[in-house]
């Protein structure tokens, strides 16, 4: 049997196509605990987990929380308010204090790139990255992956575009890392201010304008402006970013008819896209928030429960 042999997860790079496909089978598996009237399993009684997010987070941390609850494992939240860090202390040293704890997993998301990868050096707890500056942030590429497969049936051979602010975005990197892996056609669109001069280094096609970039493709995926990330104005407005580069239900008949949208949230409604698209029979993204739960569920499992195959009841 094929075995899950990382201690954490740090970036979609580490992960190889047996490992991302045993992910996405084990959150498949997992799916129909969320669907139960009780939805709780034992399969992760007696571990502990933390959650330390140094920036603000709404679906991912409380997508962790929900995954860590429905396994049993017991759970603790930590904030940069809650933490010795806005004392002065370091991130190595508040690694040490929490590993004196003897947690099984720290879920980090810190504003620092290669914060998570520092952890990992200096705790024996797996460490999970949820999101670290603008590098990467593995579990959303996962989830978007599992969606895309639910939804279409397959990853490989499908045309998709990523709509957005390429160069502050963690997720568009993410996301490119994993669907190239897994045999997708990726394409970039954006504001040239806002796409990586190197994003074609990457294995992606850039095409500046929207238009062109979504011509029959089979997936869509719109990014929030990354406005706390950028360090000056690269564009003139958000009426002019909405008005050459916002989905809307005229530019959207470019792409194939089957075609989903995705967003990892939180949505502009009006700037990135429409609020008839968003809620429209398109729109996957409250799919990609379930998603989120079973993938994090399967992380947790298989870095600390057991092998895919073993009795998750």
């Amino acid at each position: 049997m094929y075995r899950f042999n990382h201690k954490d997860l740090l970036g979609m790079d580490q992960l190889s196509v047996s490992d991302i496909n045993m992910i996405l089978d084990t959150a498949d598996s997992l799916m129909e605990i969320s669907s139960r009237d009780i939805k709780k399993v034992p399969t992760l009684r007696g571990k502990s987990i933390v959650n330390f997010f140094y920036e603000p987070s709404t679906r991912t941390k409380a997508s962790f929380e929900m995954a860590a609850k429905r396994l049993s494992a017991d759970t603790l939240s930590l904030s940069a308010t809650d933490s010795s860090m806005v004392k002065g202390e370091t991130l190595i040293d508040t690694a040490r204090n929490l590993q004196a704890m003897n947690p099984d997993v720290i879920i980090l998301r810190h504003s620092s790139s290669g914060a998570p990868h520092l952890l990992a050096r200096y705790v024996d707890a797996g460490v999970i990255n949820a999101g670290d500056g603008m590098h990467e942030h593995p579990t959303q590429a996962l989830l978007d992956l599992f969606t895309i497969r639910k939804k279409k049936g397959r990853i490989k051979g499908l045309k998709v575009v990523i709509i957005g602010d390429i160069a502050h975005s963690r997720v568009a990197r993410s996301d490119i890392i994993g669907l190239k892996k897994m045999g997708a056609e990726v394409t970039v669109s954006g504001p040239p201010t806002m796409i990586p001069v190197d994003a074609e280094s990457l294995g992606v096609k850039v095409v500046f304008d929207p238009e062109k970039a979504l011509n029959n493709k089979d997936v869509i995926m719109m990014l929030r402006i990354q406005l706390e990330r950028q360090s000056e104005v690269l564009f003139p407005s958000l009426r002019e970013y909405s008005i050459f580069f916002g989905l809307n239900k005229e530019i959207i008949k470019r792409a194939k008819k089957d075609v989903i949208i995705m967003h990892p949230g939180p949505i502009n409604r009006g700037v990135e896209i429409t609020g008839d698209l968003a809620d429209g029979p398109f729109s996957v993204i409250l799919d990609q928030v379930s998603n989120g739960v079973a993938i994090r569920m399967a992380l947790l499992y298989l870095l600390i429960g057991g092998e895919r195959g073993d009795n998750l009841d």
